[in-house]
């Protein structure tokens, strides 16, 4: 209940779909539009700010992009200063 309640702000002013598990947070949007992957970048900077106020860190080294459809362009993104890795599953 206590880590439900600390991480319940999490999610304020994302865009995107977030769905957050015990200890496994997603993020789900569409990169399909340069909108889109500027949409998607702007919440990863937030979920990085979140961490850093609340004294937090992602597992950056865990994290994955994953592009689906065959024309997808593979745009990379960040999480603070580190690039993430794509992942084909």
């Amino acid at each position: 209940m206590l880590f439900n309640t600390f991480i319940s702000d999490l999610d304020d002013g994302i865009k995107c779909t977030l769905m957050k598990f015990a200890d496994d947070t997603k993020l789900n949007g569409e990169g399909d539009t340069s909108e889109g992957r500027a949409i998607l970048q702007e919440d990863l900077d937030r979920l990085e700010e979140w961490a850093n106020k609340n004294l937090m860190k992602f597992s950056k080294d865990k994290c994955k992009v994953l592009h689906l459809e065959k024309h997808n362009p593979g745009v990379q993104h960040r999480l603070g200063s580190t690039w993430l890795e794509s992942s084909s599953v």
